[in-house]
């Protein structure tokens, strides 16, 4: 039953998750913390926190962690990867198929400008999801994330902030 109750609320994420894996972060926050119970929200921090270190999309790789630490078994890590990635991966080949007929379409056009802000807002909840106490977020992490946005407005090289990010990490938690 676990199984079919992680495969729904991951294809619900699928095909709910515009705008990439930090959009989905609050979607997977409200099924595995709120609505199921199967972890808390600081697990659920910790594995947002393994899904970015490691290569790949953030939904793909938090999906597999999620799907393994709920079930214990690489089946569910399997099944929940499927999952998310069914929903995109139909509607990418939709997508393709129709393209050349829908993109000067009126209506097409409407339903995008109308999803960026909406998008906007699904990062900005997923990055509100860890501003609590029980997460791993202090003085030290918004200090590192300022520096990082000022420096990113001043247009700093992503690869070159995130080796500095991790200096910056290393020499403020030693």
């Amino acid at each position: 039953m676990i199984y079919l109750q992680l495969f729904l609320s991951y294809l619900k994420i699928g095909f709910f998750g515009f705008g990439g894996g930090y959009a989905m972060l609050s979607l997977i926050q409200n099924e595995m913390v709120t609505r199921h119970g199967w972890m808390t929200e600081t697990e659920l921090a910790d594995i947002v926190a393994v899904s970015q270190m490691t290569p790949g999309p953030i939904a793909i790789n938090c999906a597999t962690y999620v799907g393994y630490t709920v079930t214990g078994t690489v089946w569910g890590s399997i099944l929940t990867t499927l999952a998310v990635s069914l929903p995109p991966l139909t509607l990418m080949v939709l997508i393709t198929i129709f393209f050349t007929k829908l993109k000067n379409n009126t209506y097409m056009q409407g339903a995008m400008k109308w999803m960026r802000p909406m998008i906007c807002g699904m990062i900005g909840a997923a990055a509100l999801l860890f501003v609590n106490g029980s997460t791993f977020i202090d003085w030290k992490s918004y200090l590192i994330f300022a520096a990082c946005a000022t420096a990113a407005w001043f247009k700093v090289d992503s690869i070159l902030l995130i080796c500095l990010s991790a200096v910056a990490g290393i020499l403020l938690y030693l």
